[in-house]
């Protein structure tokens, strides 16, 4: 990553996008301006290069045929210097997600984005035997992991591997949606790929978290009842009758523009 001018497209869904990472003046509204690993990557990468270009093509909510048709024409129209890519999640958490055709998806999509030159990053799919709800996905989420593996050998991909991202695996390592990353969890994400692209950093993501106060059963409780009216049972709805969080959303950063 040692050059003048260097251009960077991030593609993929809400992981991609940032939410729950919101940037200061936006509010923390659903359609502001969120934050992420891949804008907080954009900003180590400035610290070392001369000018940084970066576009963020991720919507949330987006199936992998979608970041297909919306932003991999995009992406190798942009033909960047460096292109990270997560996609297929959305696909795998659903009813009936088939791992293996997602992989055969996203292994095209590979092919093609590797036509660019550029260097190119995939994530492996978090393991989700700490969250109780998602436990019975990690049989899928495995075979998904190691098609990816098999996909990144092939074309020369580096990988950063969510599932052996033990600190990720803490209940403050994500927003109170417990679907997305909090702030400090972007947070650390951006390291390991800094560390990935062997970017230097001053802080470890590995860095034990701060012991937690033990929760009251009772309290324990409304927090999962909660949890389930505010954001499971809209997202069964949104899966029922085929809307999507993104539906109207657009990329925050459809152009490559110069962070600084």
């Amino acid at each position: 990553m040692r050059q003048d001018i260097l251009s960077y497209v991030a593609l993929g869904d809400s992981f991609t996008e940032g939410l729950d990472d919101p940037y200061p003046d936006s509010g923390g509204t659903p359609h502001g301006r969120f934050r992420g690993w891949a804008d907080r990557l954009a900003e180590h990468l400035a610290d070392h290069v001369g000018e940084v270009r970066y576009a963020n093509l991720a919507v949330r909510g987006k199936l992998i045929r979608q970041v297909v048709g919306d932003q991999l024409p995009r992406a190798v129209e942009l033909r960047p210097d460096l292109i990270t890519v997560c996609a297929g999640g959305n696909d795998i958490i659903r009813p009936g997600g088939d791992p293996d055709l997602v992989a055969r998806i996203f292994e095209d999509t590979v092919r093609r984005l590797s036509e660019t030159g550029a260097t190119i990053v995939v994530f492996t799919g978090m393991d989700t035997e700490f969250q109780p709800v998602m436990r019975h996905l990690r049989g899928k989420i495995a075979t998904y992991n190691m098609h990816l593996r098999a996909i990144a050998d092939d074309y020369g991909c580096r990988v950063v591997d969510l599932w052996s991202m033990k600190a990720l695996q803490h209940q403050r390592a994500w927003s109170w949606d417990r679907l997305h990353l909090s702030s400090e969890g972007h947070r650390r994400l951006a390291l390991r790929v800094c560390e990935v692209l062997e970017l230097p950093v001053t802080d470890d993501w590995k860095r034990p978290w701060p012991p937690e106060e033990p929760k009251r059963w009772r309290a324990a409780r409304r927090e999962d009842l909660h949890w389930a009216r505010e954001f499971l049972v809209p997202w069964i709805g949104r899966r029922l009758t085929g809307r999507s969080s993104g539906d109207g959303v657009p990329p925050k950063r459809p152009n490559l523009e110069r962070l600084r």
